[in-house]
């Protein structure tokens, strides 16, 4: 009985979900089971917070490997938590908001969020090199098409590009090697990116009927009745 409760939640809430789309009638059903979705992720951060001290507060205790990184990310989670919920040096006072400007808050996301964020996002360059150089290896077929629709978009961003193919006459203008990191980009790779959309509807729609009907319970920790 404990599992079919939930299974009978999922399913009612899915189907008036569906329905709120197609029949105006079951629309104002709809807006008010997404209240209950915000009301119920609330909750969800408050276990995510005591996750998030509890494993790296068990580490800390343990002196495990890197404990100290440990450290760091709990002192950054409580300075934060502290500055937005008492909305230390905020100028506006308590009911003011948490992102004014001036508040400790705002003044620990600008000087130090916003410049390690910026800093991960540089270290992707590398990664992301990285991971190019082993894909676009002509070591067969399609590797050696990849190779050079990549060698051709990245070329056709540059002015090197341009003056490359200049000469070619404006009625074969789909053969100079911006044009045609266009027709790649808007053609093929459009094409690609609607497959792998489709793709994935699909999946999510599988996904939800298996939730509706009960056949997928992966979610209440175990598949087995």
């Amino acid at each position: 009985m404990k599992r079919k409760i939930p299974v009978i939640i999922t399913s009612l809430v899915g189907t008036v979900l569906i329905l709120s789309v197609f029949f105006p009638p079951a629309e104002r059903m709809g807006e008010d089971f997404s209240i209950f979705f915000d009301i119920i992720a609330v909750f969800a951060f408050f276990l995510g917070g005591g996750n998030l001290v509890r494993i790296h507060g068990n580490k800390i205790y343990k002196k495990a490997r890197d404990w100290g990184f440990s450290a760091v990310t709990l002192a950054g989670f409580f300075l934060m938590l502290a500055a937005g919920l008492f909305k230390i040096a905020n100028p506006g006072g308590i009911a003011a908001d948490v992102t004014a400007q001036g508040s400790l808050f705002q003044m620990l996301y600008d000087w130090i969020f916003n410049p390690l964020g910026a800093s991960m996002y540089a270290l992707l360059a590398f990664y992301v090199a990285s991971a190019s150089y082993r894909a676009f290896r002509a070591k067969n077929k399609e590797a050696t098409i990849l190779l050079i629709a990549a060698f051709i978009i990245l070329l056709g961003r540059t002015p090197l590009g341009v003056y490359a193919t200049a000469w070619i006459p404006e009625q074969f203008s789909l053969m100079q090697i911006p044009n045609l990191a266009i027709w790649i980009m808007t053609a093929p790779n459009l094409a690609g990116q609607r497959a792998i959309m489709i793709g994935i509807a699909l999946g999510v729609i599988s996904m939800s009927l298996r939730l509706i009907l009960g056949v997928e319970r992966t979610y209440l920790g175990t598949d087995n009745e």
